[in-house]
Order: structure tokens, then sequence, then C-alpha cells
């Protein structure tokens, strides 16, 4: 309908404005996909109001402008409807539950800055983590909206030396080596938070240090081991993907960083446990005093167990929200079932929906999901 109702106010013009427009469209929005997310809105929302009304106010839009500005309640709508598509995601019982901070009105990189800044303050509290999402300005046919460049607001650094080892988190080498070009002075230790990197529509990229204020992190502890604290490792509390677009009928917010909580997994069998990220392993299995010498020792697995009780009992401690792998598989059981009942399909990636350690002990393992592609999405974007 939608677009044929901009086919028809086309037709309206003379013939000279009808060309022009038409040229216009050529660069403007994908409408078909506007029409699918606003009657996607207005059936999952009857109180939204006279859905063929909207239509037709988006199709005079789109032809004017080559877009659309989302209602508010659609930008909300849109941006938990994109988590409940997530199909890598495992936590999305709750997607009901997404505060959505709308800052479309902010452009500057100073701006952008200070909300990022906002959201993780916000997001943390007090260590009882809530799922946020800021939405910032979306990309229009006459400007781009600003970029994050990170891909999550807070990730450490990792700081190559001359012999070629690096200090830190490996898998952020390159972004620590640009930073340092754009004029970063910071420390070279393991665990030094990155600045954010903020791109505005023109301009240079402005670089912005977290205040010490929004990073809640955690130091590791064991319950049984008093050695793993001589470890020195920690984690942030707060997982905010800024890398990603919100895409919504048609629309890409290029910059809308998202949080839930950790699943303790993510930490202590994947950011700590990589032999490409931090690679703790075999330091934990030496501690342990594990035969590392064969294979069939199993210490890889010991030491990794060993590793992830150590991350969920100092988050517990630490009072800072984190789940665990067997109790979001069985959330992740009951999201799928009441998508189910709802009449929706439930997208899900088996190899990411699958803990990183002791996937066949959850329930989780043991079955196949469908996986279309679905809109609203969080996508990775080419620039």
């Amino acid at each position: 309908m939608l677009v044929t109702a901009l086919r028809t106010w086309i037709r309206s013009l003379r013939p000279f404005d009808a060309i022009a427009v038409q040229t216009f469209i050529e660069h403007t929005i994908d409408i078909r996909e506007a029409e699918r997310f606003i009657r996607l809105f207005h059936a999952e929302n009857p109180s939204a109001g006279d859905v063929h009304a909207r239509l037709r106010e988006v199709a005079r839009d789109v032809a004017r402008h080559g877009t659309y500005v989302h209602t508010f309640e659609e930008l909300q709508f849109g941006a938990r409807v994109a988590w409940r598509n997530s199909s890598r995601c495992i936590g999305r019982l709750y997607w009901r539950s997404l505060r959505v901070r709308d800052r479309r009105q902010v452009h500057s990189a100073e701006g952008v800055a200070i909300e990022c800044v906002a959201h993780l303050r916000a997001a943390t509290g007090d260590g009882r983590i809530r799922p946020t999402v800021t939405v910032f300005p979306p990309d229009t046919p006459a400007r781009r909206g600003p970029r994050v460049l990170n891909e999550q607001l807070i990730r450490y650094a990792g700081h190559r030396l001359r012999d070629g080892s690096i200090v830190g988190d490996p898998r952020h080498a390159d972004f620590t080596t640009m930073v340092r070009g754009l004029g970063w002075r910071g420390g070279e230790g393991r665990f030094d938070v990155l600045p954010l990197v903020i791109q505005p529509a023109a301009g240079r990229p402005l670089l912005c240090n977290l205040p010490g204020d929004a990073v809640l992190e955690v130091p590791l502890t064991h319950p049984e081991y008093p050695w793993f604290a001589e470890l020195g490792l920690r984690w942030h509390a707060v997982p905010a993907i800024s890398g990603m677009c919100l895409e919504i009928g048609g629309l890409c917010y290029p910059c809308a960083p998202f949080n839930g909580w950790y699943m303790g997994a993510e930490i202590g069998a994947r950011n700590l446990a990589d032999v490409d990220r931090y690679d703790q392993l075999p330091v934990v299995a030496e501690r342990l005093r594990l035969n590392t010498a064969t294979d069939r020792s199993l210490w890889r697995d010991h030491a990794l167990v060993e590793l992830n009780v150590a991350v969920l009992h100092s988050f517990e401690q630490a009072g800072v929200t984190m789940t665990d792998h067997h109790t979001e598989s069985n959330r992740f059981l009951t999201h799928l079932e009441r998508e189910e009942k709802a009449g929706r399909v439930c997208p899900a990636d088996w190899s990411w929906i699958v803990p990183p350690i002791s996937g066949g002990a959850t329930r989780v393992f043991h079955r196949y999901y469908d996986n279309p592609t679905l809109t609203p999405a969080f996508v990775h974007h080419s620039g």
C-alpha cells in the first residue's frame, strides 16, 4: 500500500516535479521495508491508531525527503524487536524490558560522547545491570548519522611490544594502534580501558576517555583458591555493543549502543580463555598443578571450569548482575516457547546459542532452530 500511495502522490505532481522526485527516490530508503515495519508495529500495538493513515503519512515524507521519522513508540518497539530477532543472543527472554534512550537530536561528536557515558552510568546503576539502548540520528539522504568506531563502549587495549608480543587484549591491538595515532596516551597495562572514537557526520573523529565512574570493573577471585587473586584478572560489568547498526523499517541508525548483562561463559570461556585473547588456561592449569603434557589429562577442561567458577563467584560477590549458561539456556527455551505461542518465528543460530562451555550439558544443545533473517535487527554495517 505504501508504494502505491507514493506512486499516486508522484502522479499528482507536475511532470518536471515528478521526474525530479522519481530521481530523488532512487537515493531514498527501502519503502517496502518501511511498510512492513509500520504494519508490524500496528499489528502488535492495536491501540496505535489507523495504520492506513500512518502509511500515507510515511509515503508523503519519503517522497518529499527521501526518508521519514519514527515516532518514539515506533522507535522503542523497533529496538525491542531488533533484540527479539537477534539470532546470536541467548538472553532474549526479557526483550520487552529494553530501556530505549532517544537521542536522535544529538549530532555532534561531543554530544554523542556525553550520551555514551550517560548510557554506561544508567545501564550500570549500582551493579544491577539494565538492558539499555541509546539511539542517535539515522543515516538520511541529506546527512549521515554519527558513529562510534569501537565495537563495544568498554574494551581493553592491546599494546604491541617491540618483540611482537602483546600486553592486554590481542583482539584490540590494531584498534589500540589506531587510537594512539589519533593522540591517545594511555598506559601499557593488561586492562587499560580504550577511549571512545566517535566519528561525526563531517570532520575529524573525537577521542573520549571514559571517566572512572562510568566503568564498573570486577576483580576476579575464586571461592576455594586464594592464589587466584594473584593473577590480577578483572573484567568490566557492562557488555555495551556499539559497532552495529540498528535497522528499523528501512532506516539505519548507525550509532545505537546497546547492552544486556553478561553470561559468565562469555568472560570465563571466551574473553579470558581464548588463545587469541587473554589465554589464561595455561596459567590457571599451572597454578592447579595439572598435567599439561597431554591433552588426555583434560587439563584445559579443568582449568576452564575453575576460571568460570571464579567469574561467577566474583560478580556475585560484587553484587553485579550476571547469569550462568545453564540458567540462560533454560530461559532461552522459555523465550522460544513464548514466541511460538505468539505465532512468531524465533531466529536462532545454533553455533551461538549453545554455550562455549559444557554445551552438551545444556538443554539448548539437543535441538535445531529456524534461523530466518528478520527485521528490525542489529546488523554490522560496512562504514
